[in-house]
């Protein structure tokens, strides 16, 4: 009897503390998808972050076979990369992009790829190309780059809404496609992508650069490049997770960590938070790798709102390039407000209203109606990251008219932009 007592107590102890994870208990295979989804040179710290994001999980054990990466691949051997062939991710750091496989390039960073990769499509897979091909015991590690907008994320000539995305995710969870799931990504109001979208029953596990309603960052402007090297949320748990031993640093402590040294936006998590508890390695490998190379002689540290990047380039070395910048920008503010002007009657308050306001984004119905209106008749968001920062006005009707009221208010959207020839613009509105 005294024995099944102490029995008893031994198994309640044992069991009174939470677990702790060990690396040996994952023996699925680790699959990871890096999209960088801009391109050109002002864009530079898209694919620099995503090349050594690359650098990091090999390094660390994962088998090329089992990581697919999108880049346009339009910086390495760009005319006015001043070392030809190389991409750094801060200054005078080695290089990241020797080796980067060219799975997605070019025209082929979509996100009808994108998230076909992410299921295994079997058609792509009979083209030769490379898609998660995982299983119930898999563990897959997500990490996206680029601008981004209320609920959506941008590619080089389109755009992603978040609820796409979920659904994609959730199918992926139905069909028994992965055991865990982590998600990285670096864009402005990147919470958006999940906030109120992502369940928390589904295995997955995401944190992002930004909250929901604001911008993310830079990091490493360089004079020598003309451009910023990275972005401040990807520079953190990149080089964090050179830094530590993956099979025991657990993804609660990266997150701790880029949550702290990310200064100029909030970091933020979403979904399944008990698999934070999990090790880094349990996705990004958990091999010990020896950290490349990193000094910062002899370069500034500006840092910038994303979407304000290619100002602060142009106006680092070319006065005519950042005029026409700012000419463009102003140009779509006077459209925009008068636009907003027109349907004031469709309310009681002004349109100054919608344009300092950032109301939560619950109609996304509505919403994704304007965006693409906007789009197909105006000009291309994905190619005017200026204009993504002006995409909550949207929000902001959809949540403050009524379904009547915002119908209309999307006709005149029509309208206005066919009046006045907005596509006709000259050159992009960066």
């Amino acid at each position: 009897m005294k024995f099944l007592i102490l029995l008893s107590l031994l198994y309640i102890s044992c069991n009174a503390f939470p677990k702790l994870h060990n690396i040996n208990e994952f023996n699925g295979t680790n699959w990871v998808v890096l999209t960088a989804g801009s391109n050109s040179w002002s864009n530079y710290r898209h694919q620099a972050d995503v090349y050594h994001a690359y650098q990091v999980v090999r390094s660390h054990g994962i088998p090329d076979e089992n990581i697919i990466v999108f880049h346009y691949d339009d910086i390495a051997h760009n005319k006015v990369n001043p070392t030809p062939g190389i991409v750094i991710n801060r200054p005078e750091g080695s290089d990241v992009y020797k080796g980067v496989p060219k799975d997605y390039t070019g025209e082929e960073v979509t996100p009808e790829n994108f998230l076909k990769v992410l299921s295994g499509d079997k058609e792509l897979a009979a083209l030769g190309k490379k898609v998660v091909n995982s299983g119930p015991n898999d563990h897959i590690f997500v990490f996206f780059d680029d601008h981004g907008a209320p609920d959506l994320v941008a590619f080089p000539h389109k755009y992603l809404y978040g609820e796409a995305l979920a659904n994609t995710l959730k199918s992926m969870h139905e069909n028994k496609r992965y055991s865990k799931l982590v998600f990285y990504i670096e864009a402005c109001e990147s919470g958006s992508m999940f906030n109120k979208l992502l369940p928390k029953d589904i295995n997955i596990y995401a944190t992002t650069a930004s909250s929901p309603t604001e911008p993310s960052y830079t990091k490493y402007w360089s004079e020598k490049y003309g451009t910023a090297l990275g972005d401040e949320y990807s520079v953190g748990w990149i080089q964090n997770s050179e830094e530590h031993d993956l099979s025991k640093y657990t993804l609660q402590e990266q997150y701790e960590y880029t949550k702290a040294w990310t200064k100029m936006s909030h970091v933020q998590q979403y979904g399944d938070l008990s698999i934070a508890q999990l090790p880094v390695g349990q996705f990004l490998g958990h091999k010990k790798s020896s950290k490349l190379s990193q000094s910062s002689i002899g370069m500034s540290w500006d840092q910038s709102n994303n979407n304000d990047a290619h100002v602060m380039a142009a106006l680092k070395s070319n006065t005519e390039e950042f005029e026409r910048i700012v000419n463009g920008r102003q140009f779509f503010d006077q459209h925009l407000t008068e636009y907003l002007n027109i349907i004031n009657y469709l309310r009681n308050t002004d349109s100054y209203d919608l344009l300092n306001t950032r109301l939560e984004l619950n109609n996304r119905v509505c919403y994704h109606k304007f965006v693409d209106t906007l789009n197909d008749n105006c000009l291309n968001i994905a190619h005017n990251s200026y204009v993504l920062s002006k995409l909550y006005t949207f929000v902001n009707i959809c949540e403050e008219f009524d379904e009547r009221s915002s119908s209309e208010a999307l006709n005149h959207l029509v309208q206005y932009c066919q009046q006045n020839q907005l596509n006709a613009y000259p050159t992009n509105i960066v």
